[in-house]
């Protein structure tokens, strides 16, 4: 006890505070105990630290607010963007009058179904197919029966399911140019020439599945698109009526058929013209001698 009193002492001895005025006010003292003046320091601290804490998150607080206006701004344009997608999205199946994007992609891949073949892409590997078989140069090179040059007759027993010219395409809903006809068949059904020639090509052509490809002279090609198989090479020569090939759905199509095209000096034309009625070509029985 007795060393607690010097302690107690100390903490409440008076100290004195005075404040002189410059003016000719007179002066001002107070006392205060010690121990009270330690511990309105220590408060004057803590407010300090307080008040430094406040401005630190007022200042963090600002950072945030600039941040998220910064991210609340590309999230509208975000949803700009996505609000004009979803009207193109929109427009665009309303133009084709199709249900989905799946719908969409698969009229893409299938546009040339039922539809025209890639003249340009055959053609070529026409020519590369001419240049390299002798056969078919020599055969074109000999002057060939007009009759037995020009094709005639349907090429398979079928069905005739598309015509040459304009038409409405079965998946887009769009106009689009038809360069042969589409006969339907069952898969395997025999193919036949329909003229007289020399096999320029037979073999897969992209989309255009399995393809046979005749020189008849005169000007005069056909092709047999779309087959399940093929019974000719190229350079081998062919007679009106001769299976060539077998209906199929190879390449872009949709359903079993032959898709029949007769080009005339190197241009398709249309080849009903030279189908007449639905009489399959048969081969020339020899004749008897008299």
């Amino acid at each position: 006890m007795h060393k607690l009193r010097p302690l107690l002492k100390r903490l409440f001895t008076p100290i004195t505070i005075m404040m002189v005025p410059h003016s000719r006010s007179a002066s001002l003292s107070f006392k205060i105990p010690s121990a009270v003046l330690g511990v309105m320091v220590i408060l004057v601290g803590v407010g300090f630290v307080y008040t430094i804490s406040l401005t630190v998150q007022l200042l963090d607080y600002y950072v945030m607010k600039q941040k998220y206006a910064y991210l609340s701004s590309q999230f509208q344009s975000m949803q700009t963007t996505v609000h004009s997608l979803k009207q193109s999205e929109l427009e665009f199946k309303r133009l084709f009058s199709l249900g989905s994007k799946k719908k969409v992609l698969d009229a893409v891949k299938q546009e040339d179904s039922d539809g025209s073949i890639d003249v340009e892409e055959l053609k070529r590997q026409i020519n590369e197919s001419m240049k390299s078989v002798s056969q078919i140069k020599n055969y074109l090179a000999k002057e060939q029966n007009t009759y037995r040059a020009t094709p005639q007759g349907w090429p398979v027993e079928g069905k005739f399911s598309s015509g040459f010219g304009m038409r409405i395409h079965p998946q887009t809903g769009l106009r689009q140019f038809h360069s042969g006809v589409d006969l339907s068949a069952p898969s395997g059904t025999p193919v036949h020439a329909t003229a007289d020639g020399v096999v320029s090509f037979a073999d897969w052509s992209k989309g255009n599945g399995k393809v046979v490809v005749l020189e008849h002279g005169h000007g005069f090609t056909t092709v047999y698109a779309h087959n399940s198989r093929i019974d000719v090479k190229a350079g081998q020569t062919v007679k009106r009526g001769q299976v060539i090939a077998a209906t199929g759905a190879t390449g872009n199509a949709t359903g079993p058929h032959v898709h029949y095209e007769v080009w005339k000096g190197g241009n398709y034309v249309n080849p009903t013209s030279f189908m007449g009625g639905r009489t399959i070509p048969q081969p020339d029985q020899p004749r008897e001698e008299s």
